[in-house]
């Protein structure tokens, strides 16, 4: 995992951009409604404190940015994403639940934040599109205070025989979903093949192994393998 290699950037950039209308609608479909109790999950898991500040980068259309203002109405949280497409929806979603949440145009790879800035910094399903992966981790980290968190959520490759069904509907089932509802059916083969081939459970956490500070670092698997959400704590 430590010299795995992402994707081109601007071939992500395009297909989000793509996607972004329909992404919402496909991603509820596509996961059964789940995503969203997967989200709470890791705002539960971050442990932010009531006050605090979180960044959840590569936001998109800011879901896990908002569940975590729903869960903590005092806490400052900013949502950033690379696609202007992607990020335009997000500002509606939370004025319509009357959240004030700060959406910014950002890259995981390169953050226009200072050193130590938030108690909690979150991605979901983003970290796979990442052009160098490890550099991203880097750069999250850098932003995060002493004491807190790098939550990620993410699909991978899990070889347990459980997590057969799962293998057989991401990889077929997935791409015909995501095309009947966005009419784009080789963006979702792209992001069904990416979520097969990317390393999860300890091959993923020893990408972060040498994270400067790190104190511990683990993770949960959800449905199977279906998802996992690895916890970096400083």
């Amino acid at each position: 995992m430590q010299n795995y290699k992402g994707p081109d950037p601007v071939k992500i950039k395009n297909i989000f951009s793509d996607v972004a209308i329909t992404y919402d609608k496909a991603n509820n479909y596509m996961t059964f409604g789940l995503a969203h109790s997967w989200r709470k999950k890791v705002v539960t898991l971050s442990n932010t404190p009531k006050d605090g500040s979180v960044l959840d980068c590569a936001t998109g259309t800011g879901d896990l940015a908002i569940e975590f203002k729903r869960a903590l109405p005092k806490a400052k949280v900013i949502g950033s994403d690379f696609s202007k497409e992607m990020l335009n929806l997000a500002p509606k979603k939370a004025e319509d639940l009357n959240l004030d949440i700060d959406f910014q145009i950002g890259d995981v790879m390169s953050l226009d934040f200072n050193d130590a800035t938030f108690d909690t910094v979150t991605i979901a399903y983003g970290i796979r599109n990442v052009s160098d992966p490890k550099k991203g981790l880097e750069e999250m980290w850098r932003t995060i205070k002493p004491g807190g968190k790098l939550l990620i959520l993410e699909t991978g490759d899990s070889n347990s025989i459980f997590s057969i069904p799962v293998k057989i509907y991401t990889k077929y089932l997935i791409p015909v979903i995501g095309g009947i509802v966005s009419k784009k059916k080789d963006a979702y083969k792209y992001l069904s093949n990416s979520s097969q081939k990317f390393p999860s459970k300890e091959s993923f956490l020893d990408l972060g192994k040498e994270l400067e500070g790190l104190k511990s670092s683990s993770y949960k698997s959800l449905m199977m393998g279906a998802s996992y959400i690895y916890i970096f704590n400083k």
